[in-house]
């Protein structure tokens, strides 16, 4: 089996499909390991819930409490920790990840926690960085609930619905494939235009010292 692959994922874990989709969904969401295929994990299970022997309505509800959870996990590990398990070249928790969710929150305030759910990498650590700024609890749980009943029941019956279409049933393979791509997607273009701005702000500088020897030499 590989997180790479939902279909395969799912399938191959049998009757314990319902509770390591949702344990899944919790890490993703509370436990700062936002490398899980969330998004077409989701999808996935709507489109085969028929063949998981499950229903549309007890995955998305599963779901959905797994990620509202996971989202509780986060903020309180951001109130009590905040910043201090962060290092700019650590593996996981990299101090870039925390500081792109912090922005996003910054412009959108308690709607992050909706919008960034649809977000890769972002879902993981906006709760975080509410319970970093400290943003009244009360407000978070309105927003938190409200994120993860879109987020969690909306991909599932998503997916549902795209089962009903004889193309999408007939070529499952080629849409969790796709799935997968669409989802890290956001996390390819965001390094690729952290790595263009680094080497603009590298050249940028290079340039400033050039023209200050240059300068000096003249003087």
């Amino acid at each position: 089996m590989s997180i790479l692959d939902p279909q395969t994922l799912l399938a191959g874990m049998g009757p314990w499909a319902l509770g390591g989709l949702s344990l899944m969904i919790f890490v993703e969401s509370g436990l700062l390991f936002p490398f899980l295929p969330g998004d077409s994990l989701l999808v996935t299970a709507g489109l085969l819930h028929q063949s998981l022997g499950l229903s549309v309505a007890v995955i998305a509800l599963c779901a959905f409490l797994a990620a509202a959870a996971g989202d509780q996990v986060g903020f309180f590990l951001g109130h009590r920790f905040g910043r201090r398990w962060f290092r700019p070249d650590a593996r996981v928790l990299k101090t870039a990840h925390l500081e792109q969710a912090e922005a996003f929150f910054e412009r959108h305030g308690g709607k992050a926690l909706v919008l960034g759910r649809f977000v890769p990498v972002v879902r993981t650590f906006v709760p975080l960085a509410a319970g970093t700024s400290g943003y009244p609890y009360r407000r978070f749980v309105v927003w938190n609930l409200t994120g993860a009943f879109f987020w969690a029941v909306g991909m599932t019956v998503l997916g549902s619905l795209l089962g009903g279409l004889p193309f999408v049933a007939d070529h499952i393979d080629l849409l969790a494939v796709g799935l997968v791509v669409v989802s890290v997607l956001p996390i390819v273009v965001a390094a690729l235009r952290r790595a263009h701005a680094a080497r603009a702000s590298n050249d940028a500088e290079a340039t400033t010292t050039r023209d200050e020897e240059a300068v000096g030499d003249r003087s």
